[in-house]
């Protein structure tokens, strides 16, 4: 005999409201993350020099080991087409990852004219789709996202490469700072429902 089928939805434990009762338990590890973090974003804001190197640095590390698994896939590849591309990305990322790690001022130089320069074109891309449905409503958002996008793009790259020693920095302290308040909040807000 069959049974009838049971909707997703039904099921046990599958339920907002559950979910929401099982993160209200876990209140205190958000607190103690935003405090963290916030601790770690105050520390890099003050330390902005360090913070960026820091950066750099952890930058520099992901793309050599980003490089040596493309090598790695590239001498896996049977077709020279495949080898020869996937051999050349790989070096690409080891040599500019390595280069990043053990000359991180210089490492800093470079990603902040890179950051600069793809803000420029991300903000271009928005003002230009902007431009293009500007008599759709609510489109203005976009214009104004675009616009200050390309400032800043525009502002950073000005000032390159003297800025260089801090903009990546600043950016990692206000991440963090923006991450703690954001899990700080999130969990007095679910103790309070919790205590409701």
């Amino acid at each position: 005999m069959n049974e009838p089928q049971k909707n997703p939805a039904d099921w046990p434990g599958n339920t907002i409201a559950d979910a929401l009762v099982e993160l209200q338990a876990r209140w205190g590890w958000f607190v103690g993350l935003g405090a963290v973090l916030l601790v770690l974003g105050a520390f890099a804001l003050i330390h902005v020099f360090a913070a960026t190197l820091a950066s750099v640095i952890f930058i520099g590390v992901l793309m050599a080991i980003a490089g040596v698994g493309q090598l790695m896939h590239a001498w896996r590849i049977k077709q020279i087409h495949g080898f020869l591309f996937w051999s050349a990305s790989g070096l690409l990322y080891l040599v500019a990852g390595l280069f990043a790690t053990f000359y991180p001022v210089q490492g800093a130089t470079m990603l902040t004219l890179l950051f600069g320069a793809i803000l420029i074109a991300v903000g271009a891309l928005r003002t230009w789709l902007w431009f293009n449905n500007r008599g759709q409503r609510g489109w203005g958002w976009l214009g104004i996202s675009g616009l200050l996008t390309l400032l800043v793009g525009i502002l950073i790259a000005m000032n390159w490469p003297g800025n260089s020693v801090w903009v990546l920095g600043l950016l990692l302290a206000l991440d963090l700072l923006f991450q703690g308040w954001s899990a700080l909040l999130l969990g007095l807000v679910l103790r309070q429902a919790r205590r409701s």
